[in-house]
């Protein structure tokens, strides 16, 4: 038996997570782009961000990110804040594209390194946990934050370092949590089969994917581990 839980926007795992962490980019992703734009990984972010941009021109509002004409100072700003208003937008839709989650995951990296931010667990959450992998059964986390992400948010959290508490992180390049292929998926790379697994998840019913996995779908929310699951 395996527990899969779709997190990080899971509350039965993390609180605060939308009060602390999200508002982290808004606030501070000028900041970050103007002190890492030289670096190599930036710019892999920035190249992502604008093939995503070109992708995403036909919806309404999206923010096309240009490539730098010149050297200048203005002509950086004027290219940052098109990557600023980029991800912006995409958070005010609640988007989850890889584009954006793999800049958050840097920027989180940072913020933990930096003590600036720390992943919040309810207190029932690791003895829960614990309980659960004495009794022979397997816990993964599949989320449409990054892997990266995940693991920073569980390697620097309250509770302290608990990612041993895990035995594998799945995101969205498995697949987007509505699709049933995305489940199949997991359980064919954990080896176990999906009557097996029990799927809590923040999506909510009216998106859940078909059968066969519908049926192990548990909607996750706010209760004592010891006694909803």
């Amino acid at each position: 038996m395996a527990y899969i839980f779709s997190a990080p926007v899971l509350p039965v795992l993390l609180k605060k997570l939308q009060e602390t962490l999200f508002p982290y980019i808004k606030n501070n992703v000028k900041e970050y782009l103007r002190a890492h734009w030289e670096e190599e990984e930036c710019q892999r972010d920035v190249g992502l961000l604008r093939k995503q941009a070109q992708e995403d021109s036909s919806l309404d509002g999206a923010v096309l990110i240009p490539l730098e004409s010149g050297s200048g100072e203005e002509e950086l700003e004027r290219v940052i804040q098109a990557v600023v208003d980029n991800v912006h937008w995409q958070m005010s839709l609640d988007r989850k594209t890889t584009a954006l989650k793999q800049l958050q995951g840097h920027m989180w990296r940072a913020a933990y390194a930096t003590g600036h931010v720390k992943g919040e667990i309810f207190e029932d959450v690791v003895p829960a946990i614990r309980k659960w992998r004495e009794a022979g059964m397997k816990v993964y986390i599949y989320s449409s934050g990054s892997i990266e992400a995940q693991k920073l948010l569980f390697g620097y959290s309250t509770e302290g370092d608990i990612l041993e508490l895990f035995d594998g992180h799945f995101d969205t390049k498995i697949g987007p949590k509505v699709e049933s292929e995305s489940y199949r998926r997991i359980a064919a790379s954990i080896g176990c089969a999906t009557n097996n697994i029990l799927f809590l998840t923040d999506v909510p019913r009216g998106r859940w994917p078909a059968s066969p996995v519908r049926s192990h779908l548990c909607k996750g929310g706010r209760c004592s581990l010891n006694t909803c699951c």
